[in-house]
């Protein structure tokens, strides 16, 4: 994506460049997928973010992508299952009683809603975590941060949905946790254009870079593979 050249000239003020990953290496790389369950994605959900459709062909390659050169992909998955319990307060005070209720059966682990969207193609092999509120590594959201951990990750490429909610939360931990971060434009979606843009511009001012998936692959380095 472009940016306009006040969002350019701070970045390069701040870090001496725009963008400050020209390499890197899949076996450290992690692509966290977000949200693309039937919820967040589908017609007739409470959740539905319609722009994420348009998102699938690009998710799907650079998921091909990172597999294919020794990189890890992992879905997360969003389960309401408890939450009006321990996430009581998003439940009562945020939301109305009727939408609540909805998105607790909605998104049950046990609703066609907890599922990967059609059209989506995740392999067997991929890892598989779930989380319980808007960010996946704050503290008893999930086990991502061990997962990461596990397999010698140091590089995450964040996409999903909604850019400026779960996924935004999810990559502001992530760099605050020492992860560099990276946040796959085309990869993401919000409900309103506007929505994902300046949320993409606030993350590239302050927290990490923000790449289309074309240069991601590009960068992307399988084991010993020097760059090009």
């Amino acid at each position: 994506m472009e940016f306009p050249q006040w969002v350019v000239d701070r970045v390069i003020a701040r870090q001496g460049c725009l963008h400050p990953y020209p390499t890197l290496e899949a076996n450290k790389t992690a692509f966290v997928i977000i949200d693309l369950q039937n919820y967040y994605t589908q017609p007739g959900y409470l959740g539905e973010c319609a722009p994420a459709r348009a998102t699938f062909d690009a998710v799907n390659r650079l998921a091909d992508r990172v597999r294919s050169i020794g990189g890890h992909v992992i879905w997360v998955q969003t389960s309401s299952d408890g939450a009006d319990q321990f996430w009581s307060h998003h439940h009562a005070k945020m939301l109305t009683p009727e939408r609540s209720a909805r998105r607790l059966r909605e998104l049950g682990s046990k609703h066609p809603g907890f599922e990967i969207a059609p059209g989506l193609h995740p392999s067997p092999d991929d890892l598989r975590v779930v989380k319980r509120c808007y960010s996946a590594l704050t503290p008893g959201s999930s086990r991502l941060d061990e997962v990461l951990k596990e397999r010698g990750v140091t590089t995450v490429l964040v996409g999903g949905t909604v850019t400026n909610v779960c996924c935004e939360s999810t990559a502001r931990d992530a760099m605050m946790m020492d992860y560099a971060t990276i946040m796959v434009a085309d990869a993401l979606s919000a409900v309103t254009p506007e929505e994902h843009t300046q949320s993409l511009y606030n993350w590239m001012l302050f927290f990490g870079d923000v790449l289309p998936t074309c240069e991601v692959i590009k960068c992307l380095r399988s084991a010993g593979e020097r760059p090009q």
